[in-house]
C-alpha cells in the first residue's frame, strides 16, 4: 500500500541505517493508519549532491528525501502526524539533522493501485480483503509480517555519537 522512496545525497549510508529507516517509516505508517506492516515497502535511491539543486542553486549538504505514495482515504490529522512522526523518528534512526529530512506524501486512491497482484482496499477495510484473499496469498502476507516483526528486534542502534 504505502511505497516511500527514500532518496539520499549521503554516501555513508550504510545496510543497518538503512534497515533503521526502513523500521521507522513501517512502524510509523502502520501505527498511525492502522495497515498492517507487510504493505509498507521502503526503497532507497542515491542521487550525488551534484545532481540535486534547490532555487536553482547546487544543494548544500545532505538530505533524505522522503516521499510517500499512500493510500488516500486518511485524515488531515492522520497525514500530519504521519509526516511530523516520519521526520522525527528517520532522524532517530539515522542520526541525521531533522532540518535535513524533507518527507512528502502522495495520495492515491486504492482503486488505483494493486499490490500482491489485487486492487487495494479503502482505509480500515484491510481485515475483509485480507479474509477474502485466495490462502495462499493470505500466507505470503502472514509471512512477511512475521519476518517484519522478527527483523524488528534485530535492528541495531544508531551510534551514539550520531544520535
Amino acid at each position: 500500500m504505502p511505497t516511500y522512496i527514500v532518496r539520499s545525497t549521503f554516501t555513508n549510508l550504510d545496510a543497518a541505517t538503512k534497515q533503521r529507516i526502513a523500521q521507522a517509516i513501517t512502524t510509523a505508517h502502520a501505527e498511525i493508519t492502522g495497515a498492517n506492516t507487510y504493505f509498507a515497502q521502503v526503497v532507497f535511491d542515491h542521487a550525488p549532491r551534484e545532481d540535486w539543486f534547490i532555487g536553482g542553486a547546487p544543494l548544500q549538504g545532505d538530505t533524505l528525501f522522503i516521499h510517500g505514495h499512500v493510500r488516500s482515504g486518511r485524515t488531515d490529522d492522520q497525514k500530519r502526524t504521519l509526516v511530523e512522526r516520519l521526520v522525527r523518528d528517520i532522524a532517530v534512526a539515522s542520526g541525521v539533522l531533522t532540518q535535513s529530512i524533507w518527507v512528502y506524501l502522495s495520495e492515491i486512491r486504492p482503486s488505483l493501485m494493486a499490490e500482491f497482484g489485487h486492487v487495494l482496499p479503502e482505509p480500515g477495510e484491510e481485515a475483509a480483503w485480507f479474509d477474502a484473499l485466495p490462502e495462499e496469498d493470505r500466507r505470503l502476507l502472514a509471512a512477511i509480517a512475521e519476518r517484519a516483526a522478527t527483523s524488528t528486534a534485530s535492528v541495531p542502534s544508531p551510534p551514539a555519537e550520531s544520535r
